[in-house]
């Protein structure tokens, strides 16, 4: 999932690679783990079946490559709710800590950009690697909403998605939880941290 890159530096670094190509065998064997995290998780998906969530992701495989996507970067994704009016089955990292193949990035690319002219080379940045993996960053309310389904960023922290508005005075979101309580913070986007990472949400 990362490849080594060399920079004008001289210095060596690692950069996040995604990766969604699934042969069949690793269809199979990705269907069976989400299968076997959604029936340990009733709890996330009360009165849901995997049997339906199953034939959604049969008649749309490049979900299934987003979800395996997400599982090889350390998301263990499970289904958190159903849509009524769109009929979509909705998944989110679960990983009880932020994902840690998706660990010391920026929040975006323009963010990205900026500390790479300062001669400092994060491992990617959030929203294009959320992009690349066809899947969405959580908002602010869908990260309470999945504080609501267990504990999770008890040590560490995650990006989530920032308001238009606020990112354009330089400023990015993401979110923790410490001392039983949730927190959401504000950083420059251009910051990055070996503990932060981000997590997403994928419609199926």
């Amino acid at each position: 999932m990362a490849k080594k890159a060399s920079k004008g530096s001289g210095k060596e670094i690692t950069r996040i690679e995604i990766d969604r190509e699934l042969s069949p065998e690793q269809g199979e064997a990705l269907l069976q783990t989400l299968q076997e995290r959604f029936e340990a998780n009733k709890s996330r998906h009360r009165g849901l079946k995997w049997a339906d969530v199953r034939a959604r992701l049969d008649a749309q495989p490049e979900k299934l490559a987003s979800l395996g996507a997400m599982e090889r970067t350390g998301g263990e994704p499970d289904v958190v709710g159903y849509d009524k009016k769109t009929g979509e089955y909705i998944f989110y990292d679960c990983a009880e800590q932020s994902p840690d193949g998706r660990r010391s990035i920026c929040y975006d690319g323009e963010a990205q950009k900026e500390r790479e002219k300062k001669g400092v080379y994060p491992a990617g940045n959030a929203v294009d690697l959320a992009a690349e993996m066809g899947i969405e960053l959580l908002t602010e309310e869908e990260y309470w909403a999945l504080q609501e389904l267990g504990e999770f960023d008890t040590k560490t922290e995650s990006w989530i998605k920032t308001p238009d508005d606020m990112r354009k005075l330089g400023g990015a979101l993401f979110c923790c939880r410490r001392y039983n309580r949730v927190f959401v913070y504000q950083n420059s986007a251009p910051s990055f941290y070996a503990a932060r990472g981000f997590r997403g949400s994928l419609r199926v």
